[in-house]
């Protein structure tokens, strides 16, 4: 489970921002947590004041370091450690999907939201272990970013999301921008569905959404593209030998993830936190876990069995691919005693 501490002065925007839609229904399952945490609770006076006018001069109120550092040090203490501490400012690094799934491995983290002309400085060094910028350009306040960056993050937290292969297959998660989506009626405005998408071929499918993520990139975000190409230059190839999958892997992945990536639905319920022990896999004739080692050029892989992240269901007269939640009939079909799933054999 993620739990989010923002350091506000606005509580109430923070709640009400992210207690409604995903991120909404994720806190009420307990999938992630979120206190917004009132800096003027901590003013140490009577009129929550907790900002002054900058030393030196010039325009607008400073945020004082007394108030916000209270603020920071009560979460510190009823968590029990120090956590990662987020300032949300222009100034940062440029928040990143790279950064999300990496920021989704925290169990706690911390946001401070600045106003006014800012922070005190020595507060900021002295809690601060990141600053992020959501873009170049300025708002009034951090709570818009911090909400953004909670939002992304929280996409990629197990169980926040209905569908699971989705946050693994959207814009960005590959470096490159998510394929062109249709849904009914098949034809709208003169303009058909492609015809691919209606086949219920799987690899063909996966075929045709590759090489429209790889065209929309290269048209619209070049920069994309470009670190794209490169990346695609230093992946090697791996097999999973059950499933009989060759796949190009990226140095650096976890036999957990590329198992993800190729489709393959792994046996992972602490969600590749390194807690359950359960998925253990062969490589190269050694057992390990596959949360906690990473792939090599010519690796051969072991899962133990065929697995499979989607099924083909016939639903309203054509072939589709959903998720497969073992054990259950997909969530996409929607008249269910009209839909036969396909997993090897027809129930």
């Amino acid at each position: 489970m993620n739990r989010y501490h923002v350091l506000t002065l606005f509580p109430e925007m923070i709640q009400n921002g992210l207690g409604t839609s995903i991120t909404g229904r994720a806190i009420e399952k307990g999938a992630i947590g979120l206190e917004a945490v009132n800096i003027r609770d901590y003013a140490g006076n009577r009129y929550g004041k907790v900002d002054d006018y900058p030393y030196g001069g010039g325009a607008g109120m400073v945020m004082q370091a007394e108030p916000v550092y209270q603020a920071w040090k009560a979460v510190t203490e009823q968590i029990g450690r120090r956590a990662r501490t987020i300032y949300v400012t222009p100034q940062g690094a440029v928040f990143t999907q790279a950064m999300a799934q990496e920021l989704a491995k925290e169990e706690d983290l911390i946001f401070l939201c600045g106003h006014y002309e800012g922070v005190d400085e020595r507060v900021l060094e002295e809690i601060v272990t990141d600053y992020v910028s959501i873009g170049d350009y300025v708002l009034t306040g951090g709570e818009l970013p911090a909400m953004v960056m909670i939002d992304a993050i929280s996409r990629m937290v197990p169980g926040v999301l209905s569908n699971e292969t989705s946050a693994e297959s959207e814009s960005f998660q590959d470096g490159l921008l998510e394929y062109p989506q249709y849904s009914r009626p098949e034809e709208w405005h003169g303009r058909r569905v492609p015809e691919v998408l209606l086949s219920g071929h799987h690899a063909r499918i996966e075929k045709w959404r590759l090489e429209q993520s790889v065209s929309r990139t290269r048209e619209r975000r070049p920069d994309l593209y470009e670190a794209y190409q490169k990346e695609q230059e230093s992946r090697f190839e791996i097999r999973f030998v059950n499933e009989g999958i060759r796949y190009r892997a990226k140095e650096g992945q976890t036999i957990l993830e590329a198992e993800i990536a190729a489709g393959i639905t792994p046996d992972a319920p602490c969600g590749g936190q390194g807690t359950c022990g359960k998925c253990q896999v062969a490589a190269n004739g050694k057992s390990v876990l596959a949360c906690q080692t990473k792939v090599e050029p010519g690796m051969r892989i072991d899962t133990g069995k065929k697995k499979r992240t989607r099924a083909q269901i016939l639903a309203s007269g054509h072939r589709r691919e959903v998720p497969l939640a073992p054990g259950k009939l997909p969530r996409k079909v929607e008249h269910p005693l009209l839909a036969a799933v396909d997993v090897g054999s027809t129930t």
